[in-house]
């Protein structure tokens, strides 16, 4: 199994963490990392500047084994949020997008694509209206419109959409289950809302499937749960498991993250 992971990447700048200091990141970039993680193949394809972050960047993900051939590098700035940690907490800041800001996948990105059997973008990724040229070269699109599912962004990428991922702290409510219904009327085969520690909610256009959650035994940080467990459930899916083996894979995927500080 192959998944493709586009669009955004992110280096987080903790001001205030050991006098300074920064993380590779980003929700596809994460997602490259942890389907690796899970023994599938995986690339990420992006763009950084040609600052050292970007050179930074770059290393992190090849070191975890993901294929960075289609990871370019342009004149300027790599995207940077700048973070604080106030009493345990993560209080994010200003978000300097850089190179990201004009990024569009070129006709050579869409070949490379094609060899992947899932590709997965998220709400910041910048390729969302292109996921219909995807779908028309036969390869399944998964995005992650996170706690803002009717963001345009998420809503421009819809109808192309195959897997639908988003969150919520609401829970299993009559009025969350409407909107997953009218969101799978738009193109997703799968919508599936993640609700922390309320486990997780799919529809598959006939009916919805609950699923609960893994116990951590310590949680450290949650910054990457939201990401492992699209990982953990397009690789299920990949590799022919029921939706129900990959609801509880996406779950373990993310409660492995929990138990350590940063994304990966």
């Amino acid at each position: 199994m192959k998944l493709g992971a586009v669009g955004s990447n992110c280096v987080d700048y903790y001001e205030n963490l050991e006098g300074g200091k920064a993380f590779p990141g980003g929700g596809p970039v994460n997602m490259a990392v942890y389907a690796r993680r899970l023994g599938a193949q995986s690339a990420y394809v992006g763009v950084v500047g040609d600052d050292p972050y970007g050179a930074m960047l770059r290393n992190a993900v090849a070191q975890k084994g993901v294929d960075v051939s289609r990871l370019r590098t342009l004149p300027g700035k790599t995207a940077v949020t700048q973070v604080r940690m106030e009493q345990g907490q993560r209080l994010l800041g200003d978000y300097d997008e850089g190179v990201l800001a004009q990024y569009r996948l070129t006709p050579e990105d869409l070949d490379f694509l094609e060899s992947c059997d899932v590709v997965v973008c998220d709400l910041w990724g910048k390729v969302g209206g292109q996921f219909g040229e995807l779908q028309a070269r036969g390869i399944p699109t998964a995005f992650d419109g996170a706690d803002r599912p009717w963001d345009p962004d998420c809503q421009i990428a819809l109808p192309h959409t195959d897997y639908l991922f988003f969150s919520t702290e609401e829970g299993d409510t009559p009025q969350l289950r409407q909107r997953m219904v009218e969101y799978g009327k738009r193109g997703p085969r799968l919508v599936t809302a993640m609700l922390g520690s309320q486990g997780s909610l799919c529809w598959d256009g006939n009916g919805f499937h609950p699923w609960g959650i893994v116990p951590c035994p310590e949680l450290v940080d949650s910054l990457g749960a939201g990401d492992s467990y699209i990982a953990g459930f397009l690789v299920a899916l990949g590799e022919g498991k029921t939706l129900e083996q990959a609801m509880e894979q996406g779950a373990r995927t993310a409660t492995e993250t929990l138990g350590y500080f940063g994304a990966w």
